[in-house]
């Protein structure tokens, strides 16, 4: 027997999000050294059109980001970031779409948001003091990612005696740290930051147990998609030619309890996270 699941939300800027299916973020990095798209859409114009397009392939959100996290990414000035995402982010809002701003700076975080913006994608979970602040103050998304180090290092021999259970303990302790600071439960996703700070078996460790992140009561954004990992498992070293192991982990994480997933194709993980949901819930035409 199929049971109705549970319909729980993610509560946007006053936008109430269901998780009743698996939602799609979609990429846009307006960057020049992303590791997949860098210097494809560092121009607005292109940024815009390509955020448009994720949105007519069935992106429920758009994820635009400024600053590269590719490891060894160096740091950019507050005001190179605003001036690579803002343009897009009004554009985008202006055509209807969902937008998330990709960014550890709390003052890029007000300006987006002041742009429209209604999800803050944390990799530093509040490393800036005042981002909960900008959270709170704005009532809007925020997404809490772990990671082991920075950018700089975070690949040199990332190392844990229980990764599930530091992954967890870390991001539990982040969102009490939100929450605290004013920010409402529902507005908090949770991010395993899978790939940052992590080798390949640590990846594919909390993968395996994405349920215990899941059981963590927030919802659960995974983002694997044509991560390096992918490539050291499959032997695919193009980034597009990581596409069909990223739709299937994608279906893996879906099965496994991720409420949102980030990807680049989103045509393609679409489909993957689509037949996912038919299969476990029963839910096909």
């Amino acid at each position: 027997m199929n049971l109705p699941p549970v319909v729980r939300i993610w509560r946007l800027r006053g936008i109430d999000l269901t998780l009743d299916r698996p939602r799609i973020m979609g990429v846009v990095n307006v960057t020049p050294d992303s590791f997949s798209d860098g210097g494809d859409f560092l121009d607005a114009d292109a940024a815009i059109e390509h955020g448009l397009r994720l949105i007519e392939e069935g992106a429920d959100l758009i994820d635009v980001g400024g600053e590269s996290t590719r490891p060894g990414a160096a740091p950019v000035l507050v005001e190179e970031e605003l001036r690579r995402v803002i343009p897009v982010v009004e554009a985008l809002v202006a055509a209807g779409a969902l937008v998330s701003i990709d960014t550890s700076k709390a003052h890029v975080a007000a300006r987006a948001i002041d742009a429209g913006a209604i999800v803050v994608n944390d990799i530093t979970a509040l490393g800036d003091p005042d981002m909960a602040g900008v959270v709170s103050k704005h009532q809007v998304g925020l997404v809490l990612m772990h990671m082991q180090g920075s950018p700089q290092t975070m690949q040199v021999e990332p190392s844990y005696s229980d990764v599930v259970g530091e992954v967890s303990g870390f991001l539990i302790e982040r969102a009490a740290a939100a929450e605290a600071a004013g920010v409402e439960r529902t507005s908090i996703a949770i991010d395993p930051g899978i790939g940052f700070g992590k080798t390949v078996d640590h990846n594919l460790v909390l993968l395996r147990d994405l349920g215990v992140l899941a059981d963590l009561g927030y919802p659960l954004l995974v983002g694997t998609s044509r991560k390096s990992f992918l490539g050291k498992v499959t032997g695919a070293t193009a980034l597009e030619d990581r596409d069909l192991a990223s739709a299937v982990s994608v279906a893996l994480a879906i099965e496994r309890g991720a409420d949102i997933v980030r990807v680049h194709n989103v045509s393609r993980c679409r489909e993957a996270a689509l037949l996912t949901l038919a299969m476990v819930r029963g839910s096909g035409g």
